[in-house]
């Protein structure tokens, strides 16, 4: 880049996912060669698998982006005089693309507060360079943070914590929301970042006045060209600006001025510009379903066989979403999501379990119940001189495949 400003680029999710590749590479067509990547560690500092991810990211770059990424570890804040540290602290400095992703956005913002590292990011994007702020880091670089975990894992109250308003330096008077249109919850609302309508309002009523939500839909993109001043939508989704309940919504392809975000401006007739499209950009679109689209369409379609009683389509359903967590798994998709599909796979072979646990064992446990009531109701004829109507259930059964016998301890029923 040549300009004094750069890019942020927001992303609702997938930013390790083959929807976003396209959308990495044009970044990187901005940059001078050779790129000086980093992937910046700090939200997963604290699982035990935080080296794992970041080598999936420098994996996913390599084969998929066809770039170097090097990690810029900054796991803690208990490190931050020590020789890592300051190594890491002149990585970022150098950096013209900074890739920061999943984990917990609170902890983030607690281990950067006492580092140079927010003031550093907001240099680079001065000097025009890029940052992707994507899933978990998406929610730090706004006013405000959502503690997402704390609220939705632990029950805590709802509130916000002080963000490190990164956009707050370019402007922007906004808290940036991720997975805007999330639906893993099948039976309960989490869209909003897992928050749901009802939760989503109540936070939005603890905000200053001035204050606009950005929304990110899930494996979308928002790049917010500082240099062009004009925001461009990427990915296969929409993002929200919201503001007071009231929404404006940006498709995908969408070009707006910076303006706009910056005046929160939610309820004015909106100037946008639609790009052309190029050919390639077409057929990867086209070729991309999200994941969650497939994970949710072959469960609907599992509970459809299950009900109509197809065993075959009911097997072949399982067989799929198998099928789609492995390709998932080989098209480097976020592990959290792949966990959870592995849950919903257990769940529905949990449930063709039940189905075939209370099913009938057999043809004549099936039929046990009624013949038992016919048999029943024969023996009544009988007692009553009936003979007629006693052998017209017998000649029924009969034609049935279902043979009587009469014994001195009473009838007796067999299947032909």
């Amino acid at each position: 880049m040549t300009s004094n400003k750069g890019i942020i680029a927001l992303m609702g999710s997938g930013e390790l996912t083959a929807t976003m590749v396209e959308v990495h590479k044009e970044l990187f067509r901005e940059l001078p060669s050779p790129a000086r990547a980093f992937f910046l560690d700090t939200p997963a500092g604290f699982e035990l698998n935080a080296d794992q991810i970041s080598q999936r990211a420098i994996d996913y770059f390599r084969m998929h982006v066809q770039q170097p990424m090097s990690v810029a570890s900054y796991k803690t804040k208990q490190t931050v005089q020590t020789y890592d540290a300051m190594q890491t602290f002149e990585q970022l400095k150098q950096a013209n693309f900074v890739l920061i992703g999943p984990g917990s956005p609170t902890y983030a913002v607690r281990h950067w507060r006492q580092s140079p590292i927010p003031e550093i990011l907001t240099q680079r994007i001065q000097d025009g360079n890029c940052l992707v702020a994507a899933s978990a880091a998406a929610l730090t670089v706004g006013r405000f943070t959502l503690p997402v975990y704390e609220i939705y894992k632990v029950g805590e109250d709802l509130h916000w914590v002080e963000g490190m308003n990164i956009l707050g330096h370019f402007g922007f008077n906004l808290v940036v929301i991720p997975h805007w249109n999330n639906a893993e919850g099948g039976t309960h609302d989490t869209r909003f970042c897992y928050m749901g309508e009802q939760r989503l309002r109540q936070l939005e009523s603890l905000l200053p006045d001035d204050v606009s939500i950005f929304g990110l839909d899930e494996h979308t993109a928002c790049l917010l060209d500082l240099e062009k001043e004009e925001a461009i939508i990427k990915g296969i989704g929409s993002v929200t600006l919201r503001r007071g309940g009231v929404e404006r919504i940006f498709k995908k392809t969408d070009r707006f001025p910076l303006q706009i975000l910056r005046q929160g401006e939610v309820e004015k007739e909106l100037n946008m510009t639609t790009p052309q499209t190029s050919q390639h950009e077409l057929a990867f679109d086209n070729k991309e379903d999200t994941f969650w689209d497939k994970v949710h369409a072959i469960e609907q379609a599992f509970h459809n066989s299950l009900e109509k009683h197809e065993p075959k389509e009911t097997t072949n359903a399982l067989l799929e979403l198998d099928r789609t967590i492995w390709k998932a798994l080989q098209d480097l998709e976020n592990p959290e999501f792949i966990s959870q599909a592995r849950d919903t796979l257990r769940e529905l072979i949990v449930s063709l379990g039940v189905r075939l646990e209370s099913a009938p064992k057999s043809r004549s446990d099936c039929l046990a119940p009624l013949v038992e009531s016919l048999l029943e109701l024969r023996k009544k004829f009988r007692s009553q001189k009936q003979y007629d109507a006693a052998d017209a259930i017998r000649e029924t059964l009969k034609r049935a495949g279902i043979i009587v016998e009469d014994t001195r301890e009473g009838s007796r029923w067999r299947l032909q």
